[in-house]
């Protein structure tokens, strides 16, 4: 991504976040980064458009580090704390994207529902891994979907105690999590 669009794409990111979608215009994003509507159009044809790449790279970035460290581990339980403490960083580092993530959850628009789709994909990641480790008796019996959905609820809970707090010690809040989801889950 070249340094203009960059800019663009994070001027949207933090203006969306603050604003909201249908408040932020064309015109706030091109004031905040400095450039003519024509080089904002020549990298994006709409602000539907930024939302859309915006939300992609978000969940790319999301997925991509859940499977990479995912993939390295043979214990599921140790699996699914990797997967809260890489949700813990992502809203400490990407909490603007997280707010746009969950602000656009809901609704019937084409965004409410391509986020929707985004959210309900990941769920399904981490359900299967719940899976596996039920399977193989790592994981304690139950319903796969509900804890993954759990799983994923922690990251709004996260966001939650940040805005609340305005700042996280990672890997407190992550020993917090781990004391209450992992025991929960954890065959012992």
């Amino acid at each position: 991504m070249n340094k203009t669009k960059r800019k663009i794409f994070e001027a949207s990111m933090k203006l969306f976040a603050e604003k909201g979608y249908d408040a932020t215009s064309i015109e706030e994003i091109t004031a905040t980064v400095g450039v003519a509507k024509g080089t904002l159009y020549y990298h994006f044809s709409s602000k539907e458009e930024i939302f859309n790449f915006l939300i992609e790279e978000g969940v790319k970035l999301l997925q991509n580090s859940i499977d990479i460290k995912t993939a390295k581990l043979d214990n599921y339980i140790d699996k699914i704390k990797s997967i809260i403490l890489i949700q813990i960083k992502i809203v400490n580092k990407y909490e603007d994207f997280i707010t746009i993530l969950l602000s656009q959850f809901y609704g019937k628009e084409t965004r409410n529902q391509m986020c929707q789709k985004h959210v309900y994909n990941y769920i399904n990641k981490i359900e299967k891994i719940v899976e596996e480790g039920m399977n193989i008796g790592q994981v304690k019996k139950g319903n796969a979907k509900v804890i993954a959905s759990e799983i994923y609820a922690l990251i709004a809970s996260t966001l939650v105690y940040k805005m609340k707090d305005n700042d996280i010690e990672v890997i407190k809040l992550y020993k917090e999590f781990e004391n209450t989801v992992i025991e929960g889950i954890k065959i012992k």
